[in-house]
């Protein structure tokens, strides 16, 4: 079910073309989506030029490495998501926005000079560090779209994103390795770091020209004051029914997508293609996903009245069912999509009715344990879905997970039905 909305004077992405504060929020959002995934193939590329730690005569081998890049890139999601919503409602925005973006290229610029010394720690603390400033990147982003974009716009802007982010995924890191390469022609010894480091750069000073005025006036003296506000949050969640029981069908949705990137591996093997081909699974979901964002953005106002998420997680369920059955490479491909369209009619109107329900006031924090909460949901599965898929077999799985989202989406819709019924 969409959220309840007013009669639009432009629908669509016409209406949203000509949002001249939209448009830079969302230029500025590729910038910044491209500079992240980028950035994750230069963490890997990187490694080969940086000393490994020795520890009584033990040395780090490569694969460790890699891995203690990935872990200290993931931590910060993990335990500062909620902390950054709560400072995104104290401080200006749009200070955010730019300032997190202009200090992670400052920090990738400053890698190369001859006085930081080559150590693996340092790209530790870099790959930390960036985490974090993506973590008050990421609630200030999603608070900001209602600021600049009409009430009846917001499904279309929030479909426009969410191509965007998808986007970023399948594109980022295909043409990661590419761009990297090219800038090492352009100069061997920095030109990576100035590449990246130069799209969060150019991201900062686009968000910087965004005209974005809060219309909740702040305190000239701002105190902040982390653990009431984190209970305030959490009170806020509790109380407002609708926005967590959205919040909940966000977290299983990327629960099921991170665990569909593990299990792609193991598809691989049924449909003919190569371990290292399961990009091509994951490929065929994303442009599913895109296609239904981009419907939905365009003529969303026509599916109003309809469960969406209930039928999004249906086919999603569908799918894996399938997946267990089918050895044929095209239908896979064509499922895959199936499923990608699925996971878009629940991310967009869950998206978009939070920020309708939210007040301005409380966006940050919610925005903060959306992001904390979607980083966990990411996290579990890919820890637990390999061994079970050892332990219980491929079809098993699938059959599982397929039945586990049937009857979570059934509850969730009927749940929602019921806080409707109440709100009314």
């Amino acid at each position: 079910m969409l959220p309840t909305r007013s009669q639009p004077s432009a629908t669509g992405f016409q209406a949203l073309v000509k949002n001249r504060a939209f448009m830079i929020l969302w230029i500025g959002q590729i910038l910044s989506q491209l500079a992240d995934k980028v950035f994750f193939v230069l963490l890997i590329a990187l490694l080969v030029n940086y000393d490994p730690p020795t520890i009584n005569g033990w040395t780090m081998p490569e694969n460790s490495m890699r891995s203690a890049v990935m872990i200290a890139a993931t931590l910060p999601a993990i335990f500062f998501g909620s902390a950054a919503g709560i400072f995104v409602d104290r401080y200006d925005k749009k200070t955010i926005l730019s300032g997190c973006n202009t200090a992670r290229g400052i920090m990738l610029l400053l890698l190369p000079l001859p006085f930081v010394p080559r150590a693996f720690v340092i790209l530790l603390a870099i790959a930390f560090l960036e985490s974090i400033l993506t973590q008050f990147f990421a609630p200030a982003e999603q608070a900001v779209i209602p600021f600049v974009v009409r009430r009846e716009n917001l499904l279309t802007a929030n479909a426009l994103f969410s191509t965007t982010m998808i986007g970023s995924l399948i594109v980022g890191f295909a043409i990661g390795d590419p761009l990297l390469k090219l800038a090492t022609n352009f100069n061997a010894d920095w030109g990576r770091e100035i590449l990246v480091g130069g799209l969060y750069l150019a991201a900062g000073i686009v968000l910087y020209l965004l005209p974005l005025h809060d219309t909740e006036e702040k305190p000239k003296e701002v105190s902040v004051h982390p653990w009431s506000d984190f209970k305030a949050g959490l009170s806020y969640l509790k109380q407002d029914r609708l926005v967590s029981n959205a919040m909940l069908q966000l977290m299983i949705l990327y629960s099921v997508l991170a665990a569909l990137t593990v299990l792609a591996i193991n598809l691989t093997d049924k449909i003919g293609l190569e371990k290292t081909q399961f990009g091509y699974v994951l490929a065929a979901a994303g442009v599913g996903m895109v296609f239904g964002a981009g419907v939905l953005g365009h003529w969303g106002d026509r599916f109003h009245h309809k469960p969406l998420p209930l039928i999004g997680f249906l086919c999603m369920a569908f799918v894996l069912t399938m997946f267990s059955f089918t050895t044929n490479l095209h239908l896979s491909l064509a499922l895959s999509g199936l499923f990608g369209l699925g996971a878009s009619l629940v991310a967009v109107p869950m998206q978009t009715l939070i920020q309708q329900q939210t007040p301005e006031s409380m966006r940050g924090k919610v925005f903060g344990f959306q992001n904390n909460i979607v980083n966990i949901a990411l996290s579990v599965p890919l820890a637990v879905t390999g061994p079970l898929t050892d332990l219980l077999k491929l079809e098993k799985v699938l059959w599982g997970m397929s039945l586990i989202i049937v009857v979570v989406s059934v509850w969730a819709w009927r749940n929602t039905q019921k806080v409707l019924r109440d709100v009314i």
